[in-house]
């Protein structure tokens, strides 16, 4: 049985793994370079940034390598995660009352290094938000760091009036998609 690398400093990514009763063999954080190219479309800047960070992670022999990334999408446009409070203020802003995408790809480069990648596309449709809503909600730190300015596991949660697609992938790993894969690789999966 292959050993799996999470190529991810994301707990959430690891959490969602231990969904499919997966605990990897080790974790480690890729760097690269996260900026789009330009014209880059949403799907193939997710798609590009996870094999690239599988790609950054070394592959010891017998390892299967997992890595994702999840990008927020306006239209064209890729939102990026919100670093700053004044930033999240103005993703939020961006996101009120209106439906954006949330692209949450994953890649696996098996244990004879080929890679394979999937993508989940869910649709989020946000409430018209006030603006003391978003002081309230950037107030409690919760979506700082995340792709949107917002993390759908916890508080922002209630601003979803609407979700098409895999709720995992919002948080930040697509589950069914991720199981495939996984499974592909040669992991004995359920």
């Amino acid at each position: 049985m292959p050993d799996l690398v999470l190529a991810s400093s994301s707990p959430r990514r690891l959490d969602l793994l231990k969904r499919l009763g997966v605990t990897p063999a080790r974790v480690t954080s890729p760097a690269i370079d996260e900026s789009p190219l330009k014209g880059e479309v949403p799907r193939v800047y997710a798609l590009r940034l996870a094999a690239a960070k599988a790609e950054a992670v070394a592959r010891a022999p017998g390892e299967v390598v997992l890595a994702g990334d999840t990008t927020v999408a306006l239209g064209r446009r890729i939102l990026p995660p919100a670093d700053t409070p004044d930033l999240q203020r103005e993703l939020l802003g961006k996101l009120s009352g209106r439906r954006h995408h949330v692209l949450s790809a994953v890649c696996v480069i098996d244990a004879a290094g080929k890679a394979r990648a999937r993508i989940a596309d869910t649709i989020v449709a946000f409430k018209p938000l006030s603006a003391a809503e978003i002081d309230a909600y950037v107030a409690g730190g919760e979506g700082l760091g995340k792709a949107g300015g917002y993390a759908v596991q916890g508080y922002a949660e209630a601003f979803v009036r609407f979700l098409s697609g895999s709720h995992s992938g919002v948080i930040g790993l697509p589950l069914f998609e991720t199981r495939a894969l996984l499974k592909t690789a040669g992991l004995p999966l359920a």
